[in-house]
């Protein structure tokens, strides 16, 4: 099974991904000017953690999951449909082993645990304009 979350406010304009078989399993709209998380899934900490300038500072968030076939038909409308400004991204796991990281025109499959690959993908968001505290998808 793969499970996801994609933040809608991240799609471009006219963005339209439809895959039979996906499932929305969580829809919510949160602020976050403080954390870039729910505030079920915060921790406590220091530093910038939340929405930058030019990001809205509410997000909707919609966490999906599917049968682990999707993947990479998923990855690929993913990085189709984000918006390339701000370094955006969204992210899935399959099958609790692999770990898909996915920005506009791009996305990365590792092995969780494999902190080569992770280390890839955080290259790429920083080169994209992700900020540095939003690099924070799971290892």
């Amino acid at each position: 099974m793969l499970r996801g979350r994609v933040i809608a406010e991240s799609l471009r304009a006219a963005a339209d991904i439809r895959m039979a078989d996906l499932r929305l399993v969580r829809l919510g709209r949160h602020e976050v000017s403080v954390s870039t998380l729910p505030p079920d899934e915060r921790a406590g900490g220091q530093g910038p953690h939340g929405a930058v300038s030019g990001q809205p500072s509410t997000w909707t968030f919609i966490d999906f999951e599917g049968p682990d076939r999707l993947a990479d038909d998923l990855a690929q409308a993913l990085a189709d449909a984000l918006e390339p400004d701000l370094g955006w991204w969204a992210d899935f796991t399959v099958d609790d082993a692999d770990r898909v990281i996915v920005f506009a025109g791009r996305y990365f499959r590792y092995r969780i645990g494999d902190e080569a690959g992770r280390a890839e993908a955080v290259a790429w968001g920083r080169a994209a304009g992700t900020p540095e505290h939003q690099l924070d998808w799971g290892r």
